[in-house]
């Protein structure tokens, strides 16, 4: 069962500079409602601190993140999806081709500065309260986490950006430099490893204030941090991290694959972290950003944005280069794999979805024969479609999954490739895909290698991993990786050397003197 913790509007400080960039002028913190709360009045309590935790997870549940554009930028730019979307702030982001003013470009940006801002208000008042100490900790632990989780995404996106790790007091700190990537990826792992030091391995039985599931875990913390070290190519120290979590020995494959990506089985035992999105939870207006409400909701927009035509908008489908790749192997009973009908709606006989027959539905039209996103979608619960705009679908960020793969290729790049075998088998076991050990044995590190760029393509597929792997495998500078990928996704015919990330937002470049744009925008 799902359980959501409250997000609170808990202070002017936190409100007022809700949507302002690194380089906000102070003249907007100086208009402060004098029946608010201020930063000065606010942070005295227990009860304080975790209103305040509860804010900075709050950044993970508005349009700019997990409500909408982050699994837009993250799935859209892999050859596991593509945007014919008459939108093109979405159509336009898959194919390379966004614009630093557009909307786009500053959303996601603005999201992850919001969370940051309010975690650093936490790391920075929160050890002065006078409280239970382990209580404290705990809470730093989340702060440090998610400050962690909101800086790893703006490297990721954006590369090289400001990196405030205390609360603006000034003019001059709303104007900060921007750090190099490498900088930023020093900063993520060491604020992952203040977390894992910090933080539990469950919440169970803890105190009432914060025992509820979905809140930053030890393993999640080692999880993240690892998988920083292999963005980094430290191979080492990455694997060391996955172990440390396989070893701890509570998290597990679900047996069925189909119970990661709906609403059945959210925060199971393969759930290491995923933001809890809920119907149930706050009010029903949406929360598009800007000063917060108290009628918000806690509902995800991502279905209704990728669903399937005529029960949503389309505008991010799986490609056809997927649905082909899942076809190429065969379970040890002959049949498809089983992640394919998890993964897309397609024209198959007895496909239904929303409770109609998809031949019915699409019957003369060119929907007939499109793919269309299955996993995190509402067709299966008799949902009539998606265009209230409420998902309470939680979006999984890390699984064990992923864990074992990633482990996987750490082996493999420090030359254990007959020891990489049997992580991948767990995760094709459970698909009963036959044992790679015997149909493809002995294989060299640079056949591993691709080996593992096909079994996270088909295990991670409409997950934001895809983009992320082409990258930091370098595929985009490697002439004949990226041949290959065009020719499997014509969306890579505009990509051109820099746009591998997003433009930093024209707002940010035109107030913050301290930050350059990125190449080739």
């Amino acid at each position: 069962m799902k359980k959501i913790f409250n997000i609170n509007i808990y202070s002017a400080a936190l409100t007022v500079a809700l949507f302002c960039s690194v380089s906000c002028k102070k003249s907007a913190l100086n208009t402060v409602n004098p029946n608010s709360q201020t930063t000065e009045t606010f942070w005295k309590t227990s009860s304080d601190a975790v209103e305040g935790i509860n804010a900075v997870y709050g950044s993970l549940i508005i349009d700019g993140s997990y409500m909408r554009f982050s699994p837009v930028i993250e799935n859209t730019r892999g050859d596991d999806m593509t945007s014919n979307s008459p939108w093109d702030q979405i159509y336009n982001c898959g194919k390379f081709n966004l614009a630093s003013s557009g909307f786009t470009s500053s959303i996601a940006w603005t999201a992850y500065y919001q969370g940051i801002l309010r975690a650093n208000e936490v790391l920075k008042y929160v050890p002065a309260i006078t409280m239970d100490a382990a209580l404290k900790n705990r809470i730093l632990g989340q702060a440090y986490f998610l400050r962690a989780l909101y800086y790893f995404h703006l490297a990721d996106f954006y590369k090289n950006v400001p990196m405030p790790l205390t609360p603006a007091e000034s003019s001059s700190d709303y104007t900060v430099k921007q750090q190099p990537q490498a900088v930023v990826w020093q900063q993520v792992i060491s604020d992952f490893q203040k977390a894992a030091d910090l933080l539990p391995t469950s919440y169970t039985n803890l105190s009432s204030v914060d025992n509820q599931v979905g809140r930053a875990t030890k393993g999640a913390a080692l999880a993240f941090l690892g998988k920083t070290y292999l963005f980094t190519k430290n191979y080492t120290a990455a694997a060391a991290e996955f172990k440390a979590v396989i070893d701890m020995g509570i998290y597990s494959l679900m047996p069925n694959y189909y119970d990661n990506f709906f609403l059945n089985a959210e925060n199971n035992a393969e759930s290491i972290f995923e933001v809890q999105f809920s119907r149930d939870a706050g009010g029903t207006d949406l929360g598009w950003g800007g000063e917060p409400s108290s009628g918000w909701g806690r509902t995800s927009a991502r279905a209704v944005t990728f669903g399937a035509a005529s029960f949503g908008f389309g505008d991010v489908q799986p490609s056809a280069a997927l649905y082909n790749e899942y076809l190429q192997e065969a379970t040890t009973t002959g049949a498809v794999d089983p992640r394919l009908d998890v993964t897309m709606y397609y024209n198959k006989p007895g496909e239904k979805l929303y409770g109609v027959n998809f031949a019915t539905a699409y019957a003369g039209s060119s929907s007939l024969n499109a793919l269309w996103c299955h996993k995190y979608e509402n067709g299966d619960i008799g949902q009539a479609n998606e265009y209230d705009w409420r998902s309470g679908i939680n979006e999984r960020l890390m699984r064990y999954a992923d864990v074992l793969l990633m482990y996987a290729e750490c082996l493999n790049e420090q030359g254990s490739t007959a020891a990489a075998y049997p992580y991948i088998q767990m995760v094709r076991s459970r698909v009963q895909l036959p044992d790679l050990a015997t149909t493809k044995p002995n294989m060299t590190q640079a056949q591993m290698r691709d080996q593992l760029g096909h079994e996270r393509f088909l295990e991670l597929s409409l997950e934001g991993h895809r983009f992320d792997d082409i990258l930091r495998w370098g595929w985009l500078a490697d002439p004949a990786k990226l041949a290959w990928l065009k020719s499997r996704d014509p969306e890579f015919n505009t990509y051109v050397a820099g746009r591998e990330y997003l433009p930093i937002p024209l707002n940010e470049i035109q107030t913050n003197p301290g930050v350059v744009q990125n190449t080739s925008y």
